[in-house]
């Protein structure tokens, strides 16, 4: 049966005094044979039992009990079973244990949104009530069967078959604060009390609107990188890099990891671009993390491997440029100050990314080089920092020519010994015949079985002394008849 309003009023009226005395506690008034000064109902107490913060025991004698009210104590101070108002206390011979409490109520740690109940377990309890309360609050929560906060998530029950009459809180989906001291305490004279904690643990969140977003920094300039987590027990920030490569505090101070709320790095290098990780852990399940991307802004750069290329005529070479730039450059080929290089049948432009992504490959492949493919080439890199330029030099080879005669031959090496450097032929045969190897061509004829500076003497030249020889021979009769009449007509010789 419900209780009337000023029943209830009565009931709540308790006093809290300072913590650490056991009887300056939240105390309830005691009730005994259904009445409390003429009051109904479980809780018809008036205003005098909660005038003070412990309940005035009476005076009594060195013998027989003495009664104050409904409240009756024996010599001893221990209750006895009271009548009515004015009831000899002689005709009182039932004596009455207090309760106890049989077991301390557990300390639990639970999640948030997680249910809990804790247990108070109590015997003797007879016509006493048990009340829960939240001690940091200061707030009643139930009393007896009642629920008196008006918090939704809290409900009571008790089990009427254990005799230690168990009285349960229970909290569904917990939430932080509910965390504290609950105390359990029995409306005796001196009200008994003891103590759970509940102890609410929370899984950490990183708070986006406190913490750093993506950065794009000049190369060279100092950043600080923030990162705030709640939760309970309060979380640990550790920061990492996304591909765990190590961090630059600055060039001295170099680590694997780094923990706090704040990530500071001195004069950053374009090496320290990229991904880093902020991480919150409390122990609480699960840990979470943030990516923050860190961009490093520079002009670009450009490594040539090879500024002097050669190549012989008639095959396919290959010029090439390493770039580096943040943002993205853009990168063409030129030839000397001429317009941009595009793929033809004559050029093959190519360029890849490179690790790190700020990295470029620029390749140029020229198709069957010839005499009108060497000179300067430029690889050109631009970006929104800066512009620059290398410049290749591209020569062609050409394979050496066969001589036409002795003669060719002969003065073609003299030229190239002397001082005087005396090429025969066309431009172009001149060009062939100094722009081979003197070394190669020493080799050659020497692997013939001629010394070093012997001239070379063609099948040509065999043929033609062959001829002269002969022709000598047939005139040599002739020439011997003449010889010999001009030799007798001078010296009148009769042998003529």
């Amino acid at each position: 049966m419900l209780l009337p309003s000023w029943h209830l009023i009565g009931a709540l009226l308790v006093l809290t005094a300072t913590a650490g005395d056991s009887t300056n506690k939240i105390i309830l008034p005691q009730i005994l044979n259904g009445s409390v000064g003429g009051g109904s109902g479980a809780y018809g107490a008036s205003s005098k039992h909660l005038s003070g913060s412990k309940s005035a025991a009476p005076a009594t004698g060195s013998g027989g009990a003495t009664a104050n009210g409904n409240t009756v104590l024996s010599s001893n101070g221990v209750i006895v079973a009271g009548g009515m108002p004015n009831v000899p206390t002689s005709n009182l011979n039932t004596v009455v244990e207090e309760p106890e409490f049989t077991e301390y109520i557990e300390n639990v740690t639970v999640p948030a949104g997680r249910n809990v109940k804790l247990g108070c377990s109590v015997k003797n309890l007879g016509s006493y009530k048990v009340a829960w309360m939240h001690f940091e609050q200061s707030a009643i929560l139930t009393v007896h069967n009642h629920v008196i906060t008006r918090n939704p998530r809290i409900s009571v029950t008790h089990d009427k078959h254990d005799r230690h009459r168990t009285w349960y809180l229970h909290i569904n989906n917990v939430h932080e604060e509910d965390k504290g001291r609950y105390m359990c305490q029995i409306n005796t004279v001196t009200a008994k009390t003891q103590f759970g904690y509940l102890n609410v643990v929370v899984p950490p969140n990183i708070d986006d609107s406190l913490s750093s977003s993506d950065v794009i920094v000049r190369e060279g300039a100092n950043i600080s990188l923030r990162c705030r987590a709640s939760g309970s027990p309060r979380p640990i920030i550790k920061w990492k890099r996304d591909d765990n490569s190590r961090i630059a505090i600055n060039k001295n101070h170099i680590v694997n990891e780094w923990e706090g709320d704040t990530l500071e790095i001195t004069r950053i290098s374009r090496l320290d671009m990229g991904a880093y990780l902020c991480i919150a852990s409390n122990g609480v399940p699960p840990t979470v993390s943030k990516r923050i991307k860190v961009s490093v802004d520079f002009p670009p750069m450009l490594l040539i491997p090879h500024q002097l290329v050669g190549a012989p005529e008639g095959f396919n070479v290959t010029i090439e440029c390493f770039t580096e730039a943040h943002p993205t450059s853009l990168n063409y080929w030129t030839r000397g100050e001429g317009p941009i290089i595009h793929d033809s049948y004559k050029y093959k432009v190519e360029s890849s990314v490179g690790v790190p992504a700020y990295k470029t490959h620029m390749k140029l492949t020229i198709i069957n080089v010839g005499s009108g493919d060497d000179g300067i080439y430029k690889c050109v890199a631009k970006n929104p920092r800066g512009e620059t330029d290398g410049i290749i030099r591209l020569y062609v080879s050409y394979p050496p020519t066969t001589a036409s005669s002795g003669l060719y031959t002969s003065e073609s090496h003299w030229g190239e010994g002397g001082s005087n450097n005396i090429g025969y032929g066309n431009s172009d045969a001149t060009r062939s015949n100094y722009g081979q190897d003197k070394n190669k061509t020493q080799s050659a004829v020497t692997g013939n079985g001629n010394s070093p500076g012997a001239a070379v003497v063609s099948s040509a030249d065999s043929d033609a002394n062959c001829a002269v020889a002969i022709a000598w021979l047939a005139l040599l009769p002739t020439l011997l008849i003449m010889v010999r009449g001009e030799v007798c007509a001078s010296l009148s010789l009769s042998i003529c």
